[in-house]
């Protein structure tokens, strides 16, 4: 008893010192808020702590103090600390990690909240993706989307026509391109490698480009899943690229993004489909002399549109200082720190002014052809749709997996992710 009586009282002695949504009283000092991020290559950590220390040099009645999490185990850290009374009051996370934590009460509606400047700065297509039953749950700030890298040297020295944001390849083009160029580089090299050990968010956000949705929210209100045409355009131009054309290598289907970087760099491949941010992995590791340049993703009935889950910034429900941490958010995404942050993280921001900032809009590192992209981001398929998470990991993902290694057709593709997907979606449907 001695030992659990002394354990729950070390538990409360903690909680008051770190001063998490129950932080000191009103007149007994500064209000402290905790803002946990989940920046972690340096520049980043780096311009967070920065913008942290000049908030608190400003602001001596509001202190927030920088608490480093890990986008590793975020969603099952803050589910323990949102149940155990324990959440930071200023979270750090993603657009497509929110709506289980919205719709469970533990995130504030931030209506009414934020500041006009800030609502009005972020378009509204950046807003759906925070938005849940008619609250809004995260201020999206940083968005990423999927570029092609390409070896320069090799794209021009073999004739191809080059994409641009205002003439993309469309998918067909872009697979015939990628079946002829494997035939110039030679034996075990190939135009195209697709690191999709997280097969689903690719397949599902390049898909929006050929028209695919996927999930379709019907009169009712409920979510069922349609594999259309549209959505099998981009799925079938990766598989025959790796079992009809073997313009793709096979062995990065289980790879992450990294993983494919040495081949690359080697010349074993002569295009990369990866997140925005690689960039700067990209601009640290590559050998001395090695060229490349940012395309961007293939075009389809609807353009350049691709999905997106851009990070976010929320309150926590149980925040005393709500108003205070609000406060914080406008200082921290203001225009200016805005492009700090995304400089930092090597993606693009989501305000308008932000984004207009001329050092996003240059040629060198692809800056550019990211922020022409930038506009035709929208909200991922899956954003808002509960049971997602259930639905990637126990249906969606094998399924993608399978059919892209050639193990099943595309009509077993279809099947698994309607029959298996819509009996996941119905258990958190239910009326």
């Amino acid at each position: 008893m001695r030992v659990r009586t002394f354990a729950a009282a070390a538990a409360a002695l903690a909680l008051l010192l770190t001063g998490c949504s129950s932080g000191d009283e009103p007149g007994d000092g500064p209000v402290r808020l905790r803002f946990q991020s989940l920046a972690w290559q340096k520049e980043s950590v780096d311009a967070n702590k920065e913008l942290v220390a000049e908030w608190n040099a400003a602001h001596p009645d509001i202190q927030v103090d920088y608490v480093q999490g890990s986008w590793d185990s975020v969603h099952d850290q803050l589910l323990t600390s949102f149940e155990g009374g324990e959440a930071p009051d200023i979270i750090h996370d993603a657009s497509d990690d929110l709506a289980d934590f919205a719709y469970g009460g533990y995130l504030a509606d931030l209506t009414g909240l934020l500041p006009e400047r800030l609502k009005a700065d972020i378009p509204a297509r950046s807003w759906e993706t925070t938005t849940f039953g008619g609250g809004v749950y995260g201020v999206p700030f940083l968005q990423e989307p999927r570029v092609i890298m390409a070896n320069k040297r090799i794209l021009e020295s073999s004739g191809v026509r080059l994409p641009t944001p205002e003439k993309p390849w469309s998918w067909a083009e872009f697979r015939q391109i990628t079946k002829e160029l494997t035939g110039k580089m030679g034996e075990g090299k190939y135009a195209i490698a697709w690191p999709l050990k997280e097969p689903v968010s690719v397949s599902l956000n390049l898909g929006l480009s050929a028209g695919g949705q996927l999930f379709h929210r019907e009169p009712d209100g409920k979510v069922t899943i349609r594999f259309t045409d549209q959505d099998g355009v981009v799925p079938g131009t990766i598989h025959d690229q790796v079992n009809t054309d073997h313009s793709a290598s096979r062995s990065t289907l289980g790879s992450g993004g990294s993983d494919a970087l040495p081949g690359f760099f080697g010349g074993k491949y002569a295009m990369v489909p990866l997140g925005f941010s690689y960039r700067q992995q990209i601009t640290q590791q590559a050998p001395k002399g090695f060229e490349w340049i940012v395309l961007p993703a293939p075009a389809g009935e609807d353009g350049l549109a691709q999905g997106v889950s851009p990070q976010t910034l929320s309150i926590a429900e149980d925040s005393r200082y709500k108003k205070e941490a609000s406060a914080f958010l406008d200082f921290f995404l203001q225009p200016a720190n805005m492009v700090r942050l995304a400089r930092g993280d090597w993606m693009l921001p989501t305000g308008t002014a932000a984004l207009a900032d001329p050092s996003l809009h240059t040629a060198k590192d692809g800056w550019a052809t990211g922020a022409a992209v930038a506009e035709h981001l929208r909200s991922a398929p899956a954003q808002s749709v509960r049971g997602y998470p259930e639905w990637k990991d126990k249906v969606a993902t094998p399924a993608y997996q399978e059919y892209y290694s050639g193990a099943i057709d595309a009509a077993e593709l279809r099947k698994r992710l309607e029959e298996d997907g819509n009996l996941v979606l119905a258990r958190y449907q239910r009326d």
